[in-house]
């Protein structure tokens, strides 16, 4: 059963301001709320389908997927202008 102290302390962490005369029927809306979601403790689940999309481990292993180095080439033949490996740009920012 809820308190008003734990009512001010749930006004408080909300940012809500609860006025005392207002705090008994906060205090009784509190507790038919929690009793409500109580409600879903009587839930048998065992029997129910698993959710969609479950979570599930989607990360690989740590390690280089590739040789390095695979599709440098293929990458740098599409650069407009290069420098070895390298994209080459125009220099837009100086250093005077």
């Amino acid at each position: 059963m809820a308190t008003p102290e734990d009512v001010k302390k749930l006004a408080e962490l909300a940012r809500i301001a609860v006025p005392d005369t207002e705090l008994d029927a906060f205090t009784k809306e509190f507790d038919g709320v929690l009793a409500y979601i109580g409600r879903l403790e009587e839930l048998s689940l065992a029997h129910a389908a698993p959710a969609a999309g479950a979570l599930r481990n989607v990360l690989r292993e740590d390690a280089a997927p590739h040789e390095p180095g695979r599709y440098t080439e293929a990458l740098a033949a599409q650069f407009p202008k290069r420098a070895g490996d390298a994209l080459s740009v125009q220099q837009i920012i100086s250093y005077d």
